[in-house]
Parts: structure tokens; C-alpha cells; sequence
């Protein structure tokens, strides 16, 4: 099943998006550390190429993420040209305190009265990305909650230190061309619970984490029998639900509820820090979906629109 997500407020979004960025020199990109490939959006990365715009690739999240895999990621996005790529926490001062300097790299031309600093933050539904703006303000200007597509305007904001900041709502793009990248973005609640139930968010993490060598974290967390690697994503959801209790009159597995216990762990970090997708994994993912995908990785998203 392939999972596809695009309320009606976002087509307008994608035009008040592609007038915004002939206004600004610099893009920045929040992305989740979790899963920084199938969180790009592709029709993001394609207007600021048409406008020739640097951009800045800020992989939030990373107090979630592997940070050995966060690392490969860092060194992914900084072999792309006009491209700086920055690993932090929105909740982490320290971390927000690098983000302008960074992009500031990227127009150093863009640095007087006359030519300020104009930086417009982009990125797909519930990356963080507000609260990276309130940092990066110093006050709660933007909207935050934990469901996606909270943000529906532009909005503009004047800066010390001769910056404005763009603030856009957080944008999918039409059609999500690779299924895996659909469970991905769904298991780190970037897609509505309208679209797919958590239930089967569930079962392809748990297959996810298996394929990524985190079945051992499953294992731990739920104190499940070892022997349960080798069973399906079924088998495996069902043991945990009967650790944890979700069942119902009977004994019945209450399959969303232990669905949503381990989505919630998962999101919270309670699994530990884990990544998704590591720039091979991804890379043999596309392969199997794809035999043309076997060349250049970044080539071969931007053809086909994968979130790169």
C-alpha cells in the first residue's frame, strides 16, 4: 500500500513557497535526523535549484538519531554543491546558536544595511521546524504542536544582526513516488493519522528496525524472547502487546493500542537513538524498487522526485 498525503491548503502553499524564495538568499531545510532522505522534499529541492539558491540542511532531531548514522548524513549533504549540512537539537540553545552563522557562510555577500541576511526555513509537516524558528526569534511566534501542518501562512520576521527570517508551512509534495519512504515519514508523524492507521505505521517500523540491525532494541525495551527475531512483524507486535497488556475482554490483542504504545515509544526516543536509513541502506532500497537507481544517488532522487 502506498501511502499519500496532500491536503488541499498545501497546493497554495507551493505557490506562496515559489514567490517567497525570489525574495530570499539562502534556504534552510529542517530535516529529521531520524530519516534525512525521506524527510527532503523533492518539490522543495527543486524550486530553490530553479532559483539557484544555497541551502542550508539543518538535520533536527539528532538527540533521537544514531549519531554514527547522523554522521554519514552530514558528509552525504555536504558533497552537494552550494549545499552546508549542520546535525542539532531546536530544543538545545547551544545547537540553535549555530544555525544563522551557517547560513550567513552561504551569502557572505548578504551582510550590510542595505543587503541583510534573508534566510526563509522550509521543511516538511512536524520536522521541528517551528520551534527551531521560536530559538532562532527568542520568542513563541510560531505554532507548535505535535500534530502535523500546525503552520498554514508565511510569516516574516525581523532579526538582530541584519537577518529576516521566512517561516513557511510545513509542505509534502504531491505524490510520494517510493512506498518505504511513505512508512518512514508516517512512523516519525510527519503524515496525518488520516492517511494510514498506526497499526500498520507499526508493523513496518518493526520491519524497518529489524533491517536496520535494531531488532535487538525491540527486544530489549519489551523484554521479548529472542527467538522472536526470526517471526513476522505480526508475531513480534502481538508478543508486545501482551507485555504490555494491550488486550482486550478475552484476551483479544488490542492491535492499535499496542500499535500506538510502540509508535510512542519510537517517537519519544524510549527505543533508544536510531536512524532509519543510512545513505547505503537508502541507496539499496532504491535499487530493489528501481534497477536505474544503482547510479548516483542524488541524481537519480532528483529524476525521479524522491525526497532527497
Amino acid at each position: 500500500m502506498s501511502i499519500q498525503w496532500f491536503p488541499g491548503h498545501m497546493h497554495a502553499t507551493r505557490k506562496r513557497l515559489q514567490e517567497t524564495l525570489a525574495e530570499v538568499d539562502v534556504v534552510i531545510e529542517v530535516l529529521d535526523a531520524r530519516i534525512p532522505a525521506a524527510s527532503r522534499n523533492p518539490l522543495l529541492e527543486t524550486l530553490r535549484r530553479a532559483r539557484q539558491k544555497p541551502c542550508l540542511k539543518v538535520l533536527n532531531k539528532s538527540d533521537l538519531a544514531d549519531p554514527p548514522r547522523t554522521t554519514l548524513w552530514l558528509k552525504q549533504f555536504a558533497e552537494e554543491p552550494g549545499v552546508v549540512a549542520l546535525a542539532i537539537s531546536a530544543h538545545q540553545p547551544s545547537d540553535v546558536r549555530q544555525v544563522l552563522p551557517a547560513a550567513q557562510q552561504l551569502a557572505p555577500h548578504r551582510n550590510t544595511p542595505a543587503k541583510p541576511l534573508r534566510a526563509m526555513v522550509v521543511g516538511i509537516p512536524n520536522v521541528g521546524k517551528s520551534t527551531l524558528l521560536n530559538a532562532l526569534i527568542g520568542r513563541k511566534a510560531a505554532k507548535v504542536g505535535d500534530e502535523p501542518a500546525v503552520t498554514r501562512s508565511v510569516q516574516r520576521y525581523a532579526l538582530s544582526g541584519l537577518r529576516t527570517l521566512f517561516d513557511t508551512p510545513g509542505m509534502m509534495w504531491p505524490k510520494i513516488e517510493h512506498e518505504h519512504d511513505g512508512w518512514l515519514l508516517a512512523a516519525c508523524h510527519a503524515i496525518g493519522r488520516n492517511a494510514v492507521s498506526d497499526e500498520e505505521v507499526a508493523l513496518a517500523l518493526i520491519t524497518t528496525l529489524h533491517e536496520e540491525g535494531y531488532g535487538e532494541r525491540l527486544r530489549e525495551r519489551y523484554q521479548l524472547d529472542p527467538r522472536l527475531a526470526a517471526e513476522s512483524p505480526e508475531t513480534i507486535l502481538a508478543a508486545i502487546a501482551e507485555r504490555r497488556g494491550c488486550t482486550r475482554r478475552g484476551h483479544a490483542i488490542d492491535w492499535e493500542r499496542a500499535a500506538g504504545l510502540l509508535l510512542h515509544d519510537f517517537r519519544s526516543g524510549r527505543l533508544g537513538r536510531l536512524t532509519l536509513e543510512t545513505p547505503e541502506s537508502r541507496l539499496q532500497r532504491l535499487a530493489k524498487a528501481s534497477p536505474a537507481a544503482k547510479s548516483d544517488m542524488i541524481t537519480r532522487d532528483d529524476l525521479s522526485g524522491l525526497p532527497d
